[in-house]
C-alpha cells in the first residue's frame, strides 16, 4: 500500500465552480487509474482540506502524479487554486486496525 496525502487551504478569490469541475474530473480519471484504491477528502472548519489518496504501490501513485491531463491541473492549482498545499507520502505504512465483532 502507498498513501499519499494532500493538505491544502484554497485562496480567497477561487473560482470555485472551476476547482469544482476540476476536481471532479480528476477524481474520475484517478479512480480509472491502474493500482488506485481509494479517495476521501474531508474539510475543517477553518477550511483547511485533508484529501487522501491510496494506491497499490509507489509506482502507481507516481504514474497518476506524473499523468499529463492531471498534469495541466497541478499546475493550474498552483496558478489560480491553492494558497498553499504539503503533499505526504508513505510507503507500506504501518496500519492497526479494529472492527466490532458481529458487524
Amino acid at each position: 500500500m502507498f498513501l499519499v496525502i494532500f493538505r491544502n487551504r484554497k485562496r480567497a478569490d477561487i473560482d470555485a465552480a472551476a476547482y469544482g469541475a476540476d476536481a471532479t474530473r480528476m477524481e474520475a480519471m484517478a479512480r480509472a487509474q491502474p493500482g488506485f484504491v481509494s479517495f476521501k477528502s474531508y474539510t475543517a472548519d477553518d477550511g483547511e482540506v485533508i484529501a487522501l489518496s491510496e494506491w497499490a504501490d509507489a509506482e502507481a501513485a507516481r504514474a497518476w502524479g506524473s499523468q499529463p491531463d492531471h498534469a495541466v491541473v497541478q499546475a493550474r492549482g498552483r496558478a489560480e487554486y491553492y494558497q498553499d498545499y504539503t503533499l505526504y507520502t508513505c510507503d507500506q505504512p504501518r496500519t492497526h486496525r479494529y472492527e466490532r465483532p458481529g458487524k
